[in-house]
Formats: C-alpha cells, sequence, structure tokens
C-alpha cells in the first residue's frame, strides 16, 4: 500500500464585508491639524493603476465583500472616478462614496443618484469660519452645505459626519445644524492621532476603534493593505503588481497584526480633545475662495 499523504489545508480567508479603496491622496482640502492621510491639492493618486483597482474590486466580490468604499483624499479628483464607481456596482456590491462634497460635477450626480450608491461626508462646524479654518480653505463650508443640500433635494440620504477637534469646536451644533437639514445620519467621532493629527508623535493601536481588520480592510494609494484608513500604519502585505488580496487577507503577518489591534473593550474611550499645544488651526490660504455659485460646475 503507498504511503498515506495529507493534502495541505485550503486556505481559510474569513469574510471581507467592507472594503475601503483610498485611490488618491489628491484632496482639494488640507486639513492640516488632522487629515490621517496628510492629502492635499499637490498629492498624487498613488502607484495602483486602474486595471489594479477594478482587479480588487472583482476580488472582493469573490470574497463576499458587501459594501466598498472609495475614499481618498478625494476620490473624485480620481480620472477614472466613474469607470470604479461603474465597475463596482456591476459587480453588485454597494458602494459608499467618501467626498468633501466641495464641488459635485453633473457626470458624478448621475452616479451618486444611483440606488446601490451611497454618500457620505464631513463637517467640521455650524460656523462657516470655524470650518473654513480647519480645512485650510475659505468658502469650504459653503461648498459643503450647498452640496448636501442639493443632494436632498436630489433624493438622496447622505451620511454626514463631525470630526471633533475639541478645544470648544462646536462640533454638537454641526451636530443638530445638519440634523435640521435634513440630513438623516449625522455622527460625531472625535480626532485620531494619526497623519496631521499627530504631529509628528509616532502613531498607536491605542488610536483605533477595535473594529478595524474584523471582516473589514483597506488598500492604500500604494497598494498596501490596512485593517482600516486609521490603521494605515499596520500594513501586512500589498496588492501591487498583481499580488492577490486574498494572498495578504491569508498572512501570518496579517494575522498576528490582528491579533495585536485592540478590541473595542480593551482600548477605552478616546481622549476628549488633542492635547493642548498640538492643535494648530491655520488660516485659509489666500487666494483659495470658493464660489457658491459654482458649486457643482465641473473645473476649468
Amino acid at each position: 500500500m503507498p504511503p498515506m499523504t495529507i493534502a495541505p489545508e485550503a486556505p481559510s480567508t474569513a469574510p471581507l464585508r467592507f472594503l475601503s479603496l483610498e485611490i488618491t491622496s489628491r484632496c482639494r482640502l488640507t486639513c492640516p491639524s488632522h487629515c490621517y492621510a496628510q492629502a492635499g491639492p499637490t498629492a498624487g493618486h498613488g502607484t495602483m493603476t486602474t486595471d489594479n483597482w477594478l482587479r480588487i474590486i472583482d476580488e472582493a466580490a469573490t470574497l463576499g465583500t458587501t459594501t466598498l468604499q472609495l475614499i481618498g483624499g478625494e476620490p473624485t479628483l480620481h480620472p477614472d472616478f466613474t469607470q470604479l464607481v461603474r465597475h463596482a456596482v456591476e459587480a453588485g456590491l454597494l458602494v459608499r462614496i467618501y467626498s468633501n462634497l466641495v464641488r459635485v460635477r453633473e457626470q458624478h450626480w448621475q452616479i451618486l443618484q444611483h440606488p446601490n450608491v451611497q454618500v457620505a461626508t464631513t463637517v467640521h462646524s455650524d460656523d462657516p469660519a470655524e470650518h473654513d479654518t480647519i480645512t485650510a480653505r475659505t468658502g469650504s463650508h459653503t461648498a459643503t452645505v450647498s452640496t448636501i443640500t442639493e443632494a436632498l433635494h436630489r433624493g438622496l440620504r447622505p451620511t454626514v459626519a463631525v470630526i471633533d477637534l475639541g478645544h470648544g469646536q462646536r462640533a454638537e451644533q454641526a451636530r443638530a445644524a445638519m440634523t435640521a437639514l435634513g440630513v438623516p445620519d449625522v455622527r460625531i467621532d472625535r480626532v485620531r492621532a494619526v497623519g496631521n493629527a499627530a504631529h509628528g508623535a509616532l502613531p498607536s493601536t491605542a488610536e483605533l476603534c477595535g473594529r478595524c481588520g474584523d471582516r473589514k480592510a483597506a488598500v492604500l494609494p500604494s497598494g498596501d493593505v490596512a485593517p482600516c484608513e486609521i490603521g494605515r500604519f499596520l500594513t501586512a502585505g500589498t496588492v501591487a503588481a498583481g499580488a492577490s488580496l486574498t494572498s495578504v487577507l491569508n498572512s501570518t503577518r496579517w494575522a498576528g497584526d490582528h491579533r495585536e489591534r485592540p478590541t473595542p473593550r480593551e482600548r477605552g474611550p478616546l481622549p476628549a480633545r488633542l492635547p493642548a499645544g498640538r492643535l494648530r488651526l491655520l488660516r485659509p490660504r489666500q487666494g483659495r475662495t470658493l464660489r457658491p455659485d459654482g458649486l457643482n460646475r465641473a473645473p476649468r
């Protein structure tokens, strides 16, 4: 009788329910005090090609992903944003677009109104001056609120997050203003000390919510895979150059990082605000004022 052999175990990838694709680092805003991605107007789209993103979208669908988020930076600034959204919808995914909604082109409105597309954005204050100081762009509050109003008029149900940097920021007032406007889902979250909010300090897993990596993952503009955008310092592999997302999720490195990430019970409450002296609210740069009457026009 020939010797018995034991077949190797098949990979056991845990179901991936939520995948976030950070398709660009370019943004119309800089948010110098808190942007975790350190995005801005002069940043690029990363090294992932459009074909790479399409491949990952297809793989996500096969892994059981139900929701795909496109984020940046400002995802609508990616040259193939429309193609990526349509491909994800055709793959049967619910697509969540996280945009600052400073400007929406008419062609993008057609996409955002698709029944399988959701829209999310951020508002920092009910006071335009405070909001503009945080984003470092004059007119950004007027632009975003006007676009939210237009979204509601078009029948969309946007989600609004209010990021509270502390120090008397009018976060609760912003939530009340958005609720009064008719936004159905408004949430307040505290700033996490990652990226610009870290102000040079090393990032810590204590800044994570404890749920990242739990059937969730994020792919950064470089192709690196992290448990979420905030946990971008915990990359466990890359999908650039043809590598599969499955190979990263099945890796011992991903499993090890998952064990090191805190659970919701372990991590405790987030600090109520940034430590004194680390909040840098910069004045908007001159020459970057937005025109409210041109909110929804395509850039020239």
